[in-house]
């Protein structure tokens, strides 16, 4: 019988003992960049992409631009901010819910202009102007009121310095969004430092147990309507409220039992006075970062605000580094920061740079005046700066697209 079938076990090599060997090489062992099909014909090999972006790279850039948008309030070069931070997070923004917050910001942006301008309109403004749009009723306020007041007379200039200043935030508000919109924020979280460790677990939990609270909500009332009864109102708020809050309730329970199982919460031991220098820097340095920051976006502040904003940032990075002794932990595949995470960082730090020397040089053109009032115009070499901020759609990958869903056969 075994001559009869000589074919039957084509695959079976000779001298091997028994053993099984593939018939073909296989698509990682050709070497020739071309992979095998069932049927035996060859077809290019997938390629590799490239790991995705370091999530605190897009942070960085994100929050220079928004430090560069401090820094002016030309409506031009606010715009161009814009439409900078808009085409990176148009060309780089992953197909996932979460990068779908940029549209949320750009309509807060919104929100935040026209705010402004009601209040300018309403409540006055302390800019003087020649040019009357209208006038509306004036309401007398008492003595201890001076200085606000309620409706009168509404200028050109008036509504101009209001709209350039809440552009300004409109734009910081928007690089915001940007950032929310390009960064993971599960992968920014894992890269946090140990000594935030416990903070970013926090989060977490946070964000995976609010989706079960809404659809739990969504759950019960259905099933309130389903049954005839009220599911509105203060009677079906504490209705619907009770289940809601038990199944928290025993969600967090065997959540906290599943992590003290798996060694959440325990800290290695640290002497006294170790702890309390990772204090003493930790808050140090933040309330240095706090100064700072307030310096640069005052013009008083300049001349202190950067010295004091780097000395606060050594200190807190010195006692974040402190409080990671504590912390004893490790990371499942962490993000690394590669040359591409150090150009998209440099590219904002350069916008910021550059725009702060501008401002500091040239404050005419990056701040325009509203009395009188001109038109402002457009400055040539820190309009290229903030160009330099397009790098990242130049340099890091493009996302995924998603995966087609198939429809079930018949």
């Amino acid at each position: 019988m075994r001559d009869a079938h000589p074919t039957a076990h084509p695959s079976r090599a000779s001298g091997t003992g028994g053993r099984w060997r593939s018939p073909r090489p296989s698509a990682a062992g050709r070497g020739d960049g071309t992979r095998e099909t069932p049927a035996g014909r060859t077809a290019p090999a997938r390629p590799r992409r490239s790991p995705a972006l370091h999530p605190g790279a897009w942070w960085l850039w994100a929050l220079a631009l928004g430090t560069a948008a401090t820094r002016t309030t030309n409506p031009l070069l606010l715009a161009l901010l814009i439409a900078t931070s808009a085409y990176v997070v148009a060309t780089r923004r992953p197909h996932t819910p979460w990068s779908r917050s940029y549209g949320a910001f750009v309509k807060l942006a919104v929100a935040v202009i026209l705010i402004r301008l009601v209040f300018a309109v309403v409540l006055g403004s302390p800019i003087p102007g020649a040019h009357t749009l209208f006038t509306l009723p004036e309401v007398p306020l008492p003595d201890w009121a001076q200085g606000i007041r309620l409706g009168g007379r509404v200028t050109a200039e008036a509504l101009t310095f209001a709209l350039y200043d809440a552009l300004r935030l409109a734009t910081l508000l928007i690089c915001v969004g940007a950032a929310n919109a390009l960064a993971n924020p599960s992968r920014l979280l894992k890269s946090l430092p140990g000594a935030l460790y416990e903070m970013g677990v926090a989060v977490v939990v946070a964000l995976t147990f609010a989706p079960h609270l809404i659809a739990d909500v969504r759950r019960l009332r259905a099933a309130r309507r389903l049954r005839g009864r009220p599911d509105r109102g203060v009677r079906g708020l504490l209705q619907v409220g009770l289940p809601v809050l038990e199944g928290a309730l025993e969600r967090s329970v065997a959540l906290a039992a599943a992590m003290d199982a798996r060694g959440y919460g325990r800290t290695a031991a640290v002497p006294p006075a170790v702890r309390r220098t990772t204090a003493a820097l930790t808050l140090g340095g933040l309330l240095g970062v706090c100064a700072g920051t307030y310096g640069l976006l005052t013009a008083e502040g300049g001349s202190y605000g950067v010295p004091v904003l780097l000395a606060g940032l050594a200190a807190a990075l010195a006692g974040l580094w402190l409080g990671g002794r504590r912390t004893l932990r490790t990371r499942y595949r962490p993000d690394a920061w590669d040359a591409r995470a150090w150009l998209v960082t440099a590219s904002g730090v350069a916008v910021a740079a550059l725009l702060t020397v501008a401002a500091s040089r040239d404050p005419a053109a990056l701040n325009p005046g509203v009395v009188p009032l001109v038109a402002p115009t457009l400055p040539l070499w820190p309009a290229a700066a903030v160009l330099i901020g397009l790098l990242p759609a130049l340099i890091t990958p493009a996302p995924e697209a998603p995966h087609p869903r198939k429809e079930p056969t018949t």
